[in-house]
């Protein structure tokens, strides 16, 4: 238990400084996922997973220091590159393999404690592979299907509104635009050469779908009071610069695909599942329980129902 917590807090404090530098940026980049380690004994593994640390003889690979960096949050992993967090990680795993060593030289692995923390480690393991063995025979296609029209279902009727905008720095260049647009010119090809916006320039401007509230104020209440043709007359001031909107199109929200929302489906309906198999195994059960003192016996509150299914979302 010492260990995981102290190799907690080494990483905590190892990318903590990082991770405000990070936030701090404008445009942090998202960190590309590490490769996945080759198989152990594979024709690859020898060249492709290079010893890259020894402590005291003892080797630490590529595929170690991988690991450890796949266990950080994900956000940290989006803030902080593997080739930045390299080193931090890599000292990790020789602090961890010091304090491992030192702790086996002092035989504490035969100690009454460690045997404590292995055995309910061990437990934790059994538990959560016997949950996995049960939802996983329990799960098919009929119930996510079922799990996914009880989530469609759910979903409240909203409007979307289909736009494109033109997002520029001032309110002069909105204004000239305007009077381009209504005097003929093409909205999409000026969203295309006119904006700062540029992955928006690379979709002629186009936003897609999208509810009011996935938008800043000032961008939605200008949408949502606009038909389907039409180009804002006044240009739209929000904290990102001053926009031109045109709207394409009007409808009520459309639930995505199964197909395409099939894995967050399976994951709502595997919760739904294990709490199943946990109030099955309490139906038949005997459980006898006590206050703090072992002497009064008290009922215990069955673990919550499954909550109501969330709208699935466009992925």
């Amino acid at each position: 238990m010492y260990v995981k917590m102290l190799r907690a807090a080494l990483l905590t404090a190892a990318f903590g400084s990082l991770a405000g530098t990070a936030l701090a940026a404008d445009t942090p980049a998202k960190a590309a996922a590490p490769a996945a380690a080759p198989a152990a004994g594979s024709p690859a593994a020898a060249t492709d997973d290079p010893v890259v640390a020894r402590v005291n003889g003892k080797e630490i690979h590529r595929s170690e220091v991988l690991a450890e960096y796949s266990q950080l949050p994900a956000q940290t992993q989006q803030q902080i590159h593997l080739n930045e967090a390299y080193p931090r990680v890599l000292e990790n795993l020789v602090t961890a393999r010091l304090l491992a060593d030192a702790g086996y030289k002092d035989k504490l692995q035969d100690s009454k404690e460690v045997k404590t923390e292995l055995k309910h480690a061990e437990e934790r393991f059994v538990q959560q592979a016997y949950i996995r063995k049960q939802v996983d025979a329990r799960m098919n296609e009929a119930l996510l299907k079922k799990k996914y029209d009880e989530m469609v279902k759910a979903m409240p009727a909203e409007d979307e509104v289909r736009a494109r905008h033109i997002l520029v720095k001032t309110k002069e260049e909105a204004d000239a635009l305007i009077k381009q647009i209504q005097g003929g010119a093409d909205f999409a090809k000026l969203a295309s050469e006119q904006q700062i916006d540029k992955n928006s320039a690379a979709s002629a401007g186009d936003l897609g779908y999208f509810t009011k509230g996935d938008m800043v104020a000032p961008f939605a209440d200008a949408a949502f009071a606009m038909k389907p043709g039409e180009v804002s007359k006044t240009p739209v001031k929000t904290d990102f610069g001053w926009h031109v909107i045109k709207v394409e199109d009007r409808r009520k929200r459309q639930a995505p695909p199964f197909e395409q929302v099939k894995g967050q489906v399976a994951q709502a309906e595997a919760q739904d599942l294990a709490a199943q198999v946990v109030e099955d195994l309490r139906k038949g059960a005997k459980v006898e329980a006590f206050d703090i003192t072992g002497k009064q016996a008290i009922s215990l509150t069955p673990p919550p129902a499954a909550a109501k299914p969330a709208a699935p979302a466009k992925q």
